[in-house]
């Protein structure tokens, strides 16, 4: 058994190469080797929002608080509630953030292939987000 102390993880600032606006990350698990699944908190400000990316092996948000926006390429964005669980399959091109006037917190879970959990792509532009 493994408990992470509230705390004991540092919080970090989302790099402007992957988000827009003002984004922390709160690391809360990475389960050790053989598993490859790990979990943060990403709490977006009001307009923040990750650039377009995938993920390999795909990923799972669970939306703990606020109000948040998703897209998939070629969908249309959705609005995201707290209790909403949002699944990307693997290679599906994406991103979500908070609505341009509220914050959005949101838990990601997501697995590693091969040592690497997501590929980063171009940002979203201002123009995608709108709604």
């Amino acid at each position: 058994m493994d408990i992470k102390r509230i705390g004991t993880q540092p919080s970090v600032v989302g790099p402007a190469d992957w988000f827009t606006g003002t984004v922390r990350i709160d690391p809360l698990f990475q389960a050790p080797e053989p598993a490859h699944v790990a979990g943060a908190s990403v709490t977006f400000e009001p307009g923040a929002r990750t650039a377009w990316h995938t993920h390999p092996l795909g990923q799972t948000l669970v939306v703990m608080a606020g109000c948040g926006w998703v897209q998939r390429e070629g969908g249309a964005i959705e609005e995201i509630h707290p209790g909403d669980v949002v699944w990307f399959a693997p290679g599906e091109k994406h991103w979500h953030g908070a609505t341009p006037t509220t914050a959005m917190t949101h838990i990601a879970i997501q697995e590693s292939l091969n040592g690497k959990v997501v590929d980063w792509l171009e940002q979203v532009s201002a123009e995608q987000y709108q709604r």
